[in-house]
């Protein structure tokens, strides 16, 4: 369902996915090393290193928590706006970890939302490409 981009597509919004960007690079270097990650349409991928003391389920709750608040408010809207639950994997090895992030970067083209994955916007693939740091013009 989500990579077929059903349900809800509250992320193809852009001022949305600049909530969700800033979010994710709030605490970037603090809480946690964001290392790959790309906002979808429907749904979020992040592979990060935790920091010391930052449990996953407290750093996901933020994130959720946060975000959850502005896009509504963005949206006029109120209620859920993220799934309860989110998917996690503890990272094995280097290839683990190289299938991880081209599995995250590749998800848009996969999506057939665009052709090369630095061309998504609101991906570290494009940010990987020149734009380190510098949230998408929306």
């Amino acid at each position: 369902m989500i990579d077929g981009g059903l349900g809800s597509c509250a992320l193809r919004e852009p001022v949305v996915a600049a909530v969700v960007w800033d979010a994710l690079h709030h605490f970037d270097g603090a809480r946690y090393r964001l290392i790959a990650w790309v906002i979808m349409p429907n749904h979020v991928h992040a592979l990060i290193e935790q920091a010391g003391g930052f449990p996953l389920g407290d750093i996901v709750h933020a994130w959720k928590s946060f975000t959850a608040k502005q896009a509504n408010k963005q949206l006029g809207r109120t209620g859920a706006f993220w799934a309860p639950d989110y998917f996690d994997r503890f990272i094995r090895d280097q290839t683990h970890f190289d299938v991880a992030v081209h599995y995250v970067h590749e998800n848009p083209v996969k999506a057939g939302l665009v052709a090369r994955a630095e061309e998504w916007r609101w991906s570290s693939a494009c940010e990987d490409a020149g734009t380190a740091g510098v949230p998408p013009a929306y």
